[in-house]
């Protein structure tokens, strides 16, 4: 359990950096005129920060009680 909770956490942080990068590197190129690309990036970051924020939670409590 504890092996599945890391790596979903691995992957849940890995897809926050990879939206965030995507983020910066719109921006620096100036194409998203209307900000809706930028908007729609952001709202998918701040979801995948959650995920890995309640993944991280349930891995503690899995550590904390020795499963």
């Amino acid at each position: 359990m504890r092996w599945i909770l890391a790596l979903l956490l691995v992957l849940a942080a890995g897809a926050t950096l990879t939206i965030l990068v995507k983020g910066v590197i719109g921006m620096a190129q100036q194409k998203d005129i209307t900000g809706q690309r930028s908007q729609a990036l952001m709202q998918k970051r701040i979801l995948f920060q959650a995920i890995a924020i309640v993944i991280a939670i349930l891995l503690l409590l899995v550590l904390r009680s020795g499963g």
